[in-house]
């Protein structure tokens, strides 16, 4: 299995943090925000490479940071690769699902693929979805209950019926179907990536990755992994303020 980690933003929404440094490259109490996700890898034994796709701006930081990383104490046990987009500004970035697919073709991938956003933070086992992944034997998203009309109103909405197969999807809905959201965590199935393709060749959003979802459940069986917990998704430098107090704190966040 191989993994695409999202990290082509600019993070215009936390300058002047994010002026210099990338947003999956902020510390939260002891360790990066990317390093939470890299760490729930571990739990998947078949991944062996991870590809971190950047912009022009921020592949050097993110080479330094891979430099630091052969240095600790507890290596990752899979290899880390930073793909460089070519992209120098926020106006002109090729968006997430096109980001997916120029690291497909440029590292000619044919695996299963795990897919992630560099900015979300996980608080359940990985090796659960592993499972799941397997059982199910289809691609697989993640969901978390929203009971915030509101909040639902700007997310990627997921219906699923009793066997958890994905039936239905909005992005950002006027009219909410569901009350489950879907952070940007995915795992494709072999045959699904040449779908990528498929997708981007009918000019379709090249951006939010759950405009993808909408089109690929229909396209091949889709299953929605219900997380115990909600994912923290670091957005505002209000929220990466209060996330950084809670994991100052023993038991992490209650976000």
């Amino acid at each position: 299995m191989k993994a695409i980690i999202l990290a082509a933003g600019y993070a215009t929404r936390l300058y002047p943090l994010t002026k210099d440094k990338p947003k999956p490259l902020l510390d939260i109490a002891c360790k990066t925000i990317i390093e939470y996700l890299l760490d729930d890898f571990r739990k998947i034994e078949a991944l062996d490479i991870v590809y971190v796709v950047t912009n022009a701006k921020f592949a050097p930081v993110f080479d330094d940071w891979v430099e630091k990383q052969k240095r600790r104490d507890h290596p990752f046990p899979f290899q880390l690769k930073i793909v460089n987009d070519g992209t120098t500004s926020n106006e002109t970035r090729l968006g997430a699902i096109a980001d997916i697919q120029f690291v497909i073709e440029k590292h000619k991938i044919d695996d299963d693929l795990l897919v992630a956003a560099g900015d979300n933070i996980f608080q359940f086992d990985f090796a659960d979805l592993a499972a799941f992944y397997a059982e199910k034997n289809s691609d697989v998203i993640v969901a978390q209950e929203l009971n915030d009309p509101e909040r639902l109103k700007t997310r990627g909405v997921v219906q699923f019926d009793d066997e958890f197969r994905v039936f239905g999807f909005q992005e950002k809905p006027a009219d909410p179907k569901s009350n489950f959201v879907c952070p940007a965590l995915y795992i494709h199935k072999r045959e699904s990536i040449k779908l990528y393709f498929e997708y981007l060749n009918f000019q379709n959003n090249p951006d939010a990755p759950g405009y993808f979802i909408k089109w690929l459940y229909p396209q091949t069986p889709v299953h929605a992994f219900v997380m115990p917990k909600p994912a923290i998704d670091i957005g505002t430098l209000e929220t990466y303020e209060q996330v950084c107090k809670e994991f100052e704190t023993p038991g992490k966040s209650n976000l």
